[in-house]
């Protein structure tokens, strides 16, 4: 049971077959559609550089944007699995290290509950921008499971408070109603807590970003972030319509867009 406060998803269309759907559509131009940090890599890195052999995962892996820098960042030690529940993404994905002469992976459809690993197997679990679409708390258990004593788990994301403040948050109506699904910092610390894993640090992040508003619209009309599925067509091109309108409101020149996105780092590890 998920302690009080947990998130539920309240919107109809955040059921897991529309979420699959959605993520199909669009695992062609994800990576184009989405903005990769290199900061929490730097992270996990540090975490990880006494290892002479790592061991680890990434699970929500999509289209392969941080399995990249993990691999390469960690290129003579990391022995890396990608998971992901949707066939389309790891075939984006495979398509995509392999361009880019990664060879130390491989990839594996499977849900983020219920993941084909031994017990005590791995160095390292990871998972950037996914744990809302995930059961929380039964992948912390999974993770748990599959950790070895002292292993780590990396959660990045961004937090429902993070959420509100963004572009979107402030000025894309009803975004942040419809987006239920992130966890807020108490939730995902209580969440923490009821397992059998412990928080080493919390790392966060405020990342100024630059746009103009058609790129912006048509991030929005792309499903930029999946939260846009959650509207019917003619709400979200009405919602389109007032997002324009706020932003013309806001910024005196809509081609210099400017606002911060925030995200944080759950770094969590398995005591022995």
């Amino acid at each position: 049971m998920c302690p009080k406060g947990a998130n539920r998803i309240a919107h109809s269309h955040a059921t897991p077959m529309a979420m699959h759907h959605h993520f199909s559509a669009i695992a062609k131009r994800y990576r184009n559609l989405r903005t990769t940090d290199l900061e929490p890599i730097t992270i996990v890195v540090r975490e990880l550089k006494n290892l002479a052999r790592i061991e680890g995962i990434d699970i929500g892996c999509g289209a392969g944007r941080y399995d990249l820098l993990l691999c390469r960042y960690l290129v003579s030690v990391l022995r890396l699995t990608c998971v992901d529940a949707n066939d389309y993404m790891l075939e984006e994905l495979d398509k995509y290290l392999i361009k880019h002469g990664i060879s130390n992976f491989n990839s594996i459809h499977s849900e983020a509950e219920h993941l084909p690993f031994l017990s005590n197997a791995l160095d390292c679990v990871c998972t950037f921008n996914a744990i809302h679409h995930f059961n929380l708390p039964e992948f912390l258990r999974e993770s748990d499971r599959i950790l070895n004593s002292g292993g780590y788990l990396f959660m990045y994301t961004r937090l429902r408070e993070q959420n509100r403040r963004n572009i979107w948050g402030r000025y894309f109506p009803k975004f942040h109603q419809k987006e239920t699904r992130l966890y807020t910092l108490d939730t995902l610390i209580q969440l923490v807590a009821a397992s059998n894993l412990r928080i080493k640090s919390i790392e966060y992040y405020k990342y100024g970003r630059i746009s103009t508003l058609a790129q912006l619209v048509k991030r929005a009309r792309y499903h930029h972030y999946s939260t846009f599925s959650l509207y019917f067509p003619e709400e979200l091109e009405e919602a389109i319509t007032g997002f324009k309108q706020n932003i013309r409101n806001e910024f005196e020149d809509t081609n210099q867009i400017h606002w911060f996105d925030e995200n944080v780092l759950f770094v969590v590890r398995k005591e022995g």
